[in-house]
């Protein structure tokens, strides 16, 4: 499973746990404030608690971008012709 999935999925786990312990407690204000106060509330406590699925999913973000990034510029290298996968000495508009 990729680390983006794990921690999407942690952090709405995150808002479920909190949501239902909000909801289950009796107080005299709406379920839509309970809700909105679970998302500040688990929020919060994923700054703290998936710290580590945070830092894998940046990482595996970092290396996408930089993959897709270096897809491109062989494409453009081929594009123009160069032979060498290097940047081309002049620039299409």
């Amino acid at each position: 499973m990729s680390a983006l999935l794990k921690y999407t999925l942690a952090r709405l786990g995150l808002f479920v746990v909190v949501a239902a312990a909000l909801l289950a407690v009796p107080l005299d204000i709406s379920s839509l404030l309970k809700l909105m106060i679970a998302v500040v509330v688990s929020a919060a406590l994923a700054f703290f608690l998936l710290k580590g699925l945070r830092e894998e999913a940046s990482v595996q973000a970092v290396g996408a971008a930089r993959r897709r990034t270096e897809k491109r510029e062989r494409l453009r290298a081929a594009l123009n012709g160069d032979d060498d996968g290097g940047e081309s000495t002049t620039k299409a508009d």
